[in-house]
């Protein structure tokens, strides 16, 4: 196999495995090549992958070493795109009565959704995450999307339980957009004990769905690792969370001027960029 035919196959196998070790010598048979033409060719890829701010190609020393990629955007990009977000985001047709915003069709995206879900990764990516956690149903493609590229499960959170699930954990939590009590559950089976949690949301408007979400993580003896959502409303209500992330923040919805003002949130100030 030529270089250049080693070099495609080998990011097309490392891209597909984010956050997994693999050893030089399983390259090396992989491709019947000595292991020092693959470790050129990781230099090679590990020289492009930073020059383009597009991911982190680590390699890690000793017997039981190898090579690995982290999904890593730059700040360049991260502003660039977040920046057109934004923009995206102030079209008057998306307001919704109750001050919220219609977000599906960037939800639908898969090239939002690869943004996104890349970005999300970035900020968490040398954090201990064991599972990504959202509620039914907006934020079900935003939290596939996160864990795709940090390579770890899913959960998601519902309102009202299956009976293909089984058996459920459930708690009671302050509705903020309704004003009123809701349940959200969990199947006893989807979270292990103990796991350090990512959450992932939507849309926040007070935040009493994520204090839900924290607390069904406590009720499986876990933690929080962060708190991430694609946009908060910055003008309704008294947040009931404060520790957490949003890329876009809405500064303003007038339904009778047809007018959404928004901008990039504080994820851009609470990232660090710095990696490469």
């Amino acid at each position: 196999m030529k270089r250049s035919e080693r070099l495609v196959d080998m990011t097309k196998y490392l891209m597909e495995r984010p956050h997994t070790l693999i050893s030089l010598p399983f390259f090396a048979q992989r491709y019947g090549a000595a292991k020092s033409s693959i470790s050129e060719d990781l230099a090679i890829l590990k020289h492009t992958l930073a020059g383009n701010q597009d991911g982190i190609l680590e390699t890690v020393a000793g017997a039981a070493g190898g090579v690995r990629y982290i999904p890593y955007l730059g700040k360049e990009h991260a502003e660039n795109y977040l920046e057109d977000l934004a923009v995206r985001v102030q079209d008057p047709k998306r307001i919704l009565p109750g001050n919220f915003v219609y977000l599906s069709d960037i939800l639908g995206n898969p090239q939002d959704l690869r943004q996104i879900g890349k970005l999300i990764a970035t900020r968490y990516a040398y954090a201990k995450v064991d599972t990504v956690m959202t509620i039914e149903t907006k934020g079900i493609a935003l939290a596939q999307a996160v864990a795709r590229y940090l390579n770890v499960p899913f959960v998601t959170a519902r309102k009202r339980s299956k009976v293909t699930e089984g058996a459920t954990v459930s708690v009671n939590y302050i509705s903020s957009s309704l004003d009123r009590v809701s349940k959200m559950e969990l199947p006893t089976r989807a979270l292990p004990k103990g796991s350090n949690v990512l959450i992932v949301d939507d849309f926040m408007k007070g935040g009493g769905t994520l204090t839900g979400m924290q607390e069904l993580v406590h009720e499986f003896e876990g933690s929080i690792t962060g708190i991430c959502v694609l946009c908060e409303a910055d003008f309704d209500k008294e947040k009931l969370v404060s520790d957490y992330l949003s890329l876009i923040k809405i500064d303003q919805i007038n339904q009778q001027e047809k007018v959404i003002s928004s901008k990039p949130g504080n994820f851009l100030t609470e990232t660090d960029f710095s990696r490469f």
